[in-house]
């Protein structure tokens, strides 16, 4: 017989889970051992049903990461079904078609068991500082070039780590100490995430999570087909042309349909993938684009399962929004970030009043790698953010990444962790557009490298041919430029 929840005890309930889940982000960062992790937060800590459907996730987690990560566990599901899971195990993969669409981000899950029967799965995914091949940027050809591949395999069996694994993985990056130590941490965030969690069904009574997890699930999937449903029903299309290669622009197109109660999304026209690293994994496709539904619709719902029900995702096989093996994604943030906005410019025709203007997204990126004066190698990644676009009544946040939600590395701690010097990282004036309500201003930094041996150096960058564009009159923000 189902177990039923009154809305205090049902409210009680989900305020523990939130609780559970931020006390495991709070504890990754806290013993990480990158920047990635430790200031640009570039992770997500989720606990899963045991079908590996969401539940709940930690607040500060990246908007990517909520849609991709409880598919990763659904995939593991896959190759390793209950009977094939004992206590003790850890699965671990960065497959770039069944993780998050690039190989530095490593994703690993925990089986959680009760009496015996398994229960839910406590699931982390952050950003490695290395993964091996060569420096990140667009220029590998296929994913071979870009790193170490960690298929789905356990990376601990009963409690017991593989540490025939470990050993191949210190050997193909340049920063084994820290990649083995944030790969430790996400293990402390499962642990923890799996203790706490037990603890909380042992209080509540609860046997397993079905009866609670469907309780939740269903009433955001409620929630959100009933924010669907006040949409006018109808098929509204938007094209964004981003800078792509340097010689080749890429066109992203979508159409958005609204039937009833549901939603959904189709990239046919989108240009097909390329021999370069912007290749945007179906994965990370499917995230994004929820994401920006979610937004529009029903911003203060509860990302999980329930909400993603109602919307469906479809991208023609080959296109760069859904590239085939062996293509290369490591920089597939430079077309991912883009998707977002195209929900917005379908959604924007009917409900002008939920958009924003363009961003300075996607989100840029520097790369360093080389070896310091006492020998040992390094290898940093420091993201900068533009502004967000104006909306109505409002206008733009300031050097503000959107949508993926990292935060700017300080240059404290960047002059720190690599041989740099900053002599100048301010606001640009007059960069956000100009208009009733203005976009955020992007900023301008001068670096200045001490290495005293060569560095290996990439760019992420976009926006510097093709401008961010203004809604309803606003204009355009400024072009962004990288010089050496």
């Amino acid at each position: 017989m189902s177990r039923t929840f009154d809305p205090v005890e049902l409210e009680l309930l989900w305020r523990r889970l939130i609780a559970l889940v931020d006390e495991a982000a709070a504890a990754l960062v806290r013993t990480s051992f990158s920047t990635l992790v430790r200031e640009s937060h570039d992770f997500s800590c989720v606990i899963t049903d045991a079908r590996g459907q969401s539940l709940v996730q930690a607040t500060e987690s990246i908007p990517s990461f909520i849609g991709t990560l409880p598919e990763t566990v659904k995939h593991f599901l896959r190759l390793f079904p209950p009977e094939r899971l004992a206590p003790g195990d850890v699965l671990i993969t960065n497959d770039l078609w069944l993780g998050t669409g690039h190989l530095p981000d490593i994703t690993v899950a925990k089986p959680i068991f009760r009496g015996g029967r398994l229960v839910a799965f406590s699931a982390s995914t952050a950003h490695a500082p290395d993964i091996g091949g060569k420096i990140r940027s667009p220029e590998p050809r296929e994913v071979f070039e870009e790193g170490l591949q960690i298929p789905p395999m356990k990376l601990m069996r009963g409690g017991q780590v593989d540490e025939t694994f470990i050993e191949i993985l210190r050997k193909n990056v340049r920063t084994p100490d820290q990649t083995l130590g944030d790969l430790w941490a996400q293990v402390v965030a499962l642990d923890l995430m799996e203790d706490r969690l037990l603890a909380q069904m042992e209080l509540a009574g609860l046997e397993d999570l079905s009866d609670l997890a469907a309780e939740i699930q269903g009433r955001c999937e409620t929630a959100m087909r009933a924010a669907i449903a006040a949409l006018p029903d109808g098929t509204y299309r938007s094209e964004i042309q981003t800078d792509g290669l340097m010689d080749q622009p890429i066109s992203i197109r979508m159409a958005l349909r609204v039937a009833g109660d549901t939603i959904s999304i189709d990239y046919d026209g989108t240009d097909p993938q390329v021999d370069r690293a912007i290749n945007c994994a179906f994965c990370y496709t499917y995230a994004m684009t929820m994401y920006g539904v979610k937004v529009c619709t029903s911003p203060a719902l509860p990302n999980n399962e329930g909400a993603w029900r109602p919307v469906t995702v479809r991208a023609p096989a080959g296109c760069i929004v859904n590239p085939q093996f062996p293509a290369a994604g490591g920089s597939r943030m430079l077309i991912g970030h883009y998707l977002p906005m195209l929900v917005f410019g379908c959604l924007g025709q009917i409900v002008p009043e939920r958009v924003i203007a363009a961003c300075g997204s996607p989100m840029w990126g520097m790369n360093q790698s080389g070896v310091r004066a006492d020998g040992r190698p390094y290898a940093n990644m420091f993201f900068y953010n533009g502004g967000m676009g104006a909306g109505i009544g409002r206008d733009g946040q300031t050097c503000l990444s959107w949508p993926s939600n990292v935060s700017s590395t300080s240059v404290e701690i960047s002059e720190h962790v690599a041989p740099l010097r900053f002599h100048h990282k301010r606001l640009r004036p007059d960069s956000g557009g100009a208009g009733r309500y203005r976009g955020g201003l992007g900023q301008e930094i001068l670096i200045e490298s001490l290495s005293p041996t060569p560095v290996a150096v990439s760019f992420l960058a976009e926006r510097t041919l093709i401008t961010a564009f203004g809604l309803v009159g606003g204009h355009s923000g400024a072009r962004g430029a990288v010089r050496i």
